[in-house]
Formats: structure tokens, C-alpha cells, sequence
């Protein structure tokens, strides 16, 4: 099983609360059945199965631009079970689909 760890921010920031796209975001990653979701304020991680991983950026994308982002910026891993990165070789590659069903 493939799994992947994306690393995201949006942008425009305010320190002094939530903008309404990081909300946005937040809500979609901590309803998409992650097995990790590490939420903060300049960046945030998520860990799962790449099928979930890749419906949820999908639609953090849509929904925190439909919300007022500027920019968001985001990393993707290949991870191996234990949550490390995946060396060379290591894990396998996400399927020519993107894990779509």
C-alpha cells in the first residue's frame, strides 16, 4: 500500500486568526480519513493512503481557493509504513491512475 505525507500552507497569513481558506483547509484535511493530521499555524502535515491523501488535496485545493487563497503551497512524500521517507527504490511508486477510483 502506498502512502503519502503532504506538507501544505496557504496563503494570504494572519497571526491574529484563521483566515477563512486556511479553514477551509483545516476542515477538509481533519474530515478525510488521514491516519495523520498535524494542523498549525505556518504549516500543516497530513499522512495516509495515497487514494486519501490525493481526494483530499484535491479538494483542499478547490476549497481553500474557492475561499479566498492567494497561494498555496504544497510537498508531497512517498513515505513507507513506518512514516519515513522513502528512499530510492524504497516504496513503491503511486499508481498511473494517482491512486483515482
Amino acid at each position: 500500500m502506498v502512502r503519502l505525507r503532504v506538507e501544505f500552507t496557504t496563503e494570504p497569513f494572519d497571526l491574529d486568526e484563521p483566515p477563512a481558506h486556511a479553514e477551509a483547509a483545516r476542515e477538509v484535511v481533519q474530515n478525510a480519513g488521514m491516519d495523520t493530521v498535524d494542523v498549525g499555524p505556518f504549516g500543516n502535515t497530513v499522512e495516509g493512503r495515497a487514494e486519501a491523501v490525493l481526494g483530499a488535496v484535491d479538494a483542499l485545493l478547490r476549497r481553500s481557493l474557492e475561499a479566498g487563497a492567494t497561494r498555496v503551497s504544497l510537498q508531497v512524500n512517498v513515505v513507507d509504513g513506518g512514516g519515513r521517507e522513502a528512499g530510492p527504490g524504497g516504496a513503491a511508486a503511486v499508481p498511473e491512475d494517482g491512486g483515482a477510483r
